[in-house]
């Protein structure tokens, strides 16, 4: 599997995250939004996952792929502690995603990535997916969708002059 895209959806999110980091005012976020801390966390965790499916196929197990835990506030504030916070939560971003484009590009065959997993997303409270998914999908749509969508975020974070230039 050609991992460039997952790179470079990872460098740019920790990219943001060190821009927002480094900001000397960053915004609050609406309520109910997380903050850059718990950005990461959730990050964190998906990956986490994403890692446990990649292993387990890899081993010829069985897996399932289920977003839940990657939602919760308690384990997100967990994550947050355990990491030691912001350069901890970055710092292990980092080296999970070097690690899953490690195992993701060198070691999975065509059947491994067409491997159906049974897969259960949420967001908001909404199930987005609730069905088979190929892994190599999974990890697609995290370079695609997640690791992007969890950028914008984390830049909303800026005031709103240090937004558009650090988008470009």
């Amino acid at each position: 599997m050609d991992t460039a895209q997952l790179r470079d959806a990872y460098r740019t999110l920790l990219d943001a995250a060190v821009t927002v980091a480094e900001s000397p005012v960053p915004v609050e976020p609406p309520p109910g939004e997380w903050d850059a801390d718990q950005i990461l966390a959730h990050v964190s965790l998906v990956t986490a996952t994403t890692l446990a499916a990649v292993s387990a196929i890899t081993a010829g197990a069985n897996t399932t792929y289920d977003n839940r835990v990657a939602l919760d506030t308690w384990t997100i504030d967990r994550v947050i502690r355990l990491a030691g916070g912001g350069a901890g939560l970055r710092e292990r971003v980092h080296v999970q995603a070097d690690a899953l484009c490690a195992l993701a590009g060198a070691t999975l065959s065509k059947t491994e990535l067409d491997t159906r997993v049974p897969t259960l997303l949420l967001s908001h409270d909404t199930a987005l997916v609730d069905q088979l998914v190929p892994l190599g999908d999974l990890i697609s749509g995290l370079a695609e969708g997640e690791l992007p969508g969890h950028t914008r975020q984390l830049l909303a974070l800026l005031p709103a002059g240090t937004r558009d230039e650090t988008a470009r």
